[in-house]
């Protein structure tokens, strides 16, 4: 699963990056909102985890223009600023959550993902779509009640098509959340993973599209 970090600070940042990516997730770093508002264009995100003083501008403009341009992708604002007036403009504005500097990492863990549940529909710690049911946090499928032993790589496809029910999702996306930066792409991985998820939750559970890619339904 894919986060925007967008932080200027470099040993904050750094250490926030590499917390999250113990949790398993996939961080883009964004030092500047110019850098920021790129990515999001380029790529789809979990959450974006969001400084309010950039050097090239404020955060709360930032995300209002994110908003205007019809982009939802959740905000979990991160930022020194504790005072009311400007915490209540950050949610009234679009942000999803607020944590203030310096900040316990358990709870920001947490705010994390809680912030992914609720974007998700997850319910119990369990996102359904079909007859099937995810549960992210304990990496179990179960479909019809019956647990489902999936691969690894068939998890981590099977994760970000669950996190996206309802919008296709390219080829290219999947590969950018399952893959480090480090790691040599394969050509047929993202089909492979596709094949196997089939023949163990059913043909039906994964539709795809020429041109779109794939995509789970509800």
């Amino acid at each position: 699963m894919q986060l925007l970090l967008v932080e200027d600070d470099v040993g904050l940042g750094g250490g926030l990056k590499t917390a999250l990516e113990k949790q398993g997730y996939t961080i883009i770093w964004a030092v500047t909102l110019e850098e920021a508002l790129h990515a999001l264009d380029y790529a789809p995100f979990a959450v974006v985890l969001l400084d309010l003083g950039l050097p090239d501008g404020d955060g709360l403009a930032f995300m209002r223009d994110v908003r205007k341009r019809g982009n939802g992708v959740p905000v979990l604002v991160i930022t020194a600023r504790s005072q009311r007036d400007t915490r209540l403009e950050a949610l009234n504005g679009g942000a999803d959550d607020y944590i203030v500097k310096p900040y316990d990492l358990d709870e920001l863990l947490a705010r994390v993902r809680a912030v992914i549940r609720r974007s998700t529909g997850e319910v119990n710690g369990a996102v359904r779509f079909g007859a099937c049911e995810l549960d992210i946090t304990g990496r179990v499928v179960r479909c019809e009640g019956r647990r489902v032993h999936l691969t690894a790589r068939e998890f981590k496809v099977l994760s970000v098509l669950v996190t996206r029910c309802g919008r296709w999702v390219s080829k290219s996306d999947i590969e950018n959340n399952i893959y480090n930066d480090d790691v040599d792409i394969e050509s047929n991985t993202v089909e492979a993973a596709i094949y196997g998820l089939r023949k163990k939750l059913g043909v039906e559970a994964i539709v795809s599209a020429r041109g779109l890619g794939y995509m789970v339904v509800r």
